[in-house]
Parts: structure tokens; sequence; C-alpha cells
């Protein structure tokens, strides 16, 4: 994610700094600002750009991202410093009169002439663009504000394909003419195409539409205080999952789709376990408006944390914690069909009381014709937690390792970096680190 973040900002850097600059003639102040303009105004566009093509969920770039969890958190950042840039660019423009005040109107870069529609054009796309800045500073404010209720916050965010437009529309009408020659218009319109590529496909409702089955709730059952496991019977149309994977799910039209990570091997029979866990406040009501024989559309398969891509000469070390357990009971589901297939790990699942854990028995069922996988338990109530001295104790260090977490976010921060220090480089760490917003 940094690396696709900091090099598109390099390379719209590079590309700018290529170009000639406004004005030779206008004094330094003018020129900086001016400059500082356009700069500002085209990393903002590029990395908006950005965030909405991966909001449209295209399919080709999950391998070379790493999966759509972290398309997702990329999207997502690239959307913040999008409006940081953006609010920087409206600074920027707001400058001018603090220049008048100090150095005065001599110097100034002079302004491109339009006439007729041209002129009325970039009279619009200028008042657009500061409107657009407003929405987006508006939705950032939401988006970072956790509390705010998450069906409203996604109703709202699904106006960014329609703001985003307006912000192009401002690029590329105020953009100096000169820029189309050159590296920076070539790049610049690059960006925007693919921005609209992402918004049409939004406005029109076909984002991920080609991946959905419709399909009903087989099963309904508490699996814990507070999970639940869903079985769900899908048509004819999907194409199967590989363990490890998630789905979006609708389970009612007005909601919308939540990720949900499926927590069965796939068997060829199109039919989906799932174990939901109350996080959130629609997560929390599912329980009372589930029932067998619902209506239930899935959207998927998607994600990167499967099993078969594990290094096998690494040392395996598989840690879950809480709900995060559905992928590895697909994965130790998928093996029981060859248990030899199964590589050499240390399981390790993190609960609050593993006497009253539901899925602590599913485990060991699973893991006890795996003779390779050893499972262990840890409970905060029984005094068992987990950090990274522990599971460095006793360990060859020098031998490479691996780690595929799925879990809460401290727990994952925690034992990276122990963990990081303890093999001294020769470790990977692989995370489910999927976020709605």
């Amino acid at each position: 994610m940094r690396i696709l973040l900091v090099g598109l900002t390099i390379l719209v850097v590079l590309a700018w700094a290529s170009a000639a600059p406004a004005s030779a003639a206008a004094s330094l102040p003018w020129l900086v600002r001016q400059e500082a303009l356009y700069l500002s105004g085209l990393v903002a566009i590029a990395l908006m750009s950005l965030a909405v093509l991966l909001a449209a969920r295209p399919a080709w770039l999950e391998r070379p991202l790493g999966g759509l969890d972290r398309m997702y958190r990329c999207h997502k950042w690239a959307g913040i410093l999008a409006v940081a840039f953006a609010a920087l660019h409206w600074l920027i423009e707001m400058s001018g009169d603090i220049l008048k005040a100090t150095v005065g109107r001599a110097g100034r870069v002079p302004e491109e002439t339009a006439d007729g529609l041209l002129a009325a054009m970039r009279d619009l796309a200028e008042d657009m663009g500061e409107w657009a800045i407003y929405a987006v500073l508006a939705m950032l404010a939401l988006t970072l504000w956790r509390r705010f209720p998450y069906r409203p916050w996604r109703l709202l965010h699904q106006a960014m394909p329609v703001i985003y437009l307006m912000l192009a529309f401002h690029a590329v009408l105020l953009a100096p003419l000169a820029y189309w020659s050159q590296p920076v218009g070539w790049l610049t319109g690059l960006m925007v195409a693919a921005g609209l590529y992402g918004s049409v496909r939004s406005l029109a409702g076909h984002i991920g539409r080609s991946r959905q089955v419709a399909g009903r709730v087989v099963a309904v059952t508490h699996s814990g205080a507070d999970s639940i496991a869903v079985e769900c019977q899908l048509e004819p149309g999907w194409r199967g999952h590989r363990a490890g994977q998630f789905a979006f799910v609708s389970f009612e039209d007005g909601e919308g789709a939540h990720p949900f990570t499926i927590a069965s091997a796939d068997r060829g029979d199109r039919r989906l376990h799932f174990q939901i866990k109350a996080l959130g406040d629609y997560t929390r009501t599912l329980p009372a408006r589930l029932r067998p024989g619902q209506a239930v559309r899935v959207e998927g398969p998607y994600g990167r944390f499967l099993s078969d891509r594990h290094d096998r000469r690494a040392r395996q070390i598989w840690i879950a914690g809480g709900i995060g357990v559905t992928p590895f009971l697909a994965w130790l589901e998928a093996f029981q069909a060859s248990p030899g297939q199964a590589p050499a790990a240390d399981l390790h699942y993190c609960t609050r009381d593993r006497a009253t854990d539901p899925f602590v028995a599913r485990l060991e069922a699973l893991c006890a014709p795996l003779p390779d996988i050893h499972l262990s338990v840890h409970g905060t109530r029984q005094g068992e937690r987990l950090d990274a001295a522990a599971l460095a104790a006793g360990q060859d260090t020098t031998r490479p390792a691996e780690v595929w977490f799925c879990g809460p976010r401290g727990l994952a921060d925690n034992l990276r970096e122990g963990l990081k220090r303890a093999w001294r480089g020769r470790l990977r760490f692989h995370q489910e680190a999927f976020e709605m917003r």
C-alpha cells in the first residue's frame, strides 16, 4: 500500500517538475504560489482517482495488491491523502489575498485567456471544485468519526462518484493548456480516465454485479453468547471459493452488503457457512432478524488469505483472535480430505474464556486428524495471554518464519513488532486487514 501511494505521489511530482513553470516573468512569491497550487491539485486528483478506481473492486488488482482487504485499505488512505492535498490546494488558492496585501499585485502570474464557452466552463469548474472540496472534507470527518453509524455513512458515501466527477471537471478545465502536451498532462489524463471508469461503474450499479449470486438462508444457530452461525444455499452461478476467502453478504436490500469470512471449505455444493459476531449495530441485530428461508445475496469470493500461499520453507505460525478464527476453520476443513497436504504449523487461538468458547471443540476436532498442526488455546480468563516472547521462546529464530494472523488489530500490532525483532528480518507477517471504513 505504501509503495503504491508513495510511488504515485512521486510520479506526479516528477511529471510536474518536468513541465515548464507557469511564467518566468512572475515574481518569486507569486510563482511559488502558482506552482504549489498546480502541484497540490495534481496530487489530489491523482490520489482521488486511485481511491475511486479501487472502490470499483477491479478483480485483476487483487493479486498484485495482495487481496481486496488491502485494496480497501489503500482506497481509504488514498482518499484521506487526496482530501488533505485538496484542502492544501484550497488554502493555497485562498493565500492570494495575503500576497496581495504583503507583496502587492505586481508580478502576479497572468491568467490564461479563454473566450465564450470555454470561459464559462472554467468559471463553472472553479465553483464546482470549491463545492466538492467542502463535500469531501465533510465526508472525511464522518469517516474518521468512528461513532457515526455505518448505514447513513454508507448512503452518504455513495455520493462520492458524483463528487469525484466534479473534482475531475475542475482539474481538467483549470489545468494549464500546456500540460496536455507534456508528461504531466498525460499522467493526469490517465488517472482521470481510471477515476471515470470507477465512477461510472459505481453510478451504474455494476460494482461486483458479475460476482453476485442469490440464495437462501438454510439454518441459523447460536454458536456463542454473541455470535451466530449462518448456513446459506446459493443458486447456480457461484464460482466456488478457496478456504480463507470472504464474501459480501446482503441479507436485506436496504442495509447493503457486509463482508464476512467464509468459515467452510468448498465442497462443490454451493453451500456456505458464516460465523458472525456482534461487533456493530447491524451484526448485533442479526440474531433476531435472520430466519431459515430468508433470501440472501452473496458477492465474491474475494481475498488472498489462502493456505496454499504459505512458504513451505518457513516455520508456520497461525494466530486467530476471537471471530478471526473463521478463515482457519475453513483451512482446517479443507485439509480433512487430504491430511498429507497440511503443512507443519502451530495454530494459536486467543479467546476470552476457553471453557465456554464454542470454537474450541470445533478446532480440536478438526486438528485431531492433522498430526502436523499443533493447536494451542489461550484463554484470557484463564490467564493465558499470548505474546511475542512466548511464541519465540525455544524456537530456532535463524530459520525463516511466516505468521498468518486474523484477529483484533491491537493484538496484531503487539505481536508483529516483537516477532520481527525476535526473527531479525526473517519473518513475514500476513494479516487479514479488511475494513469497510
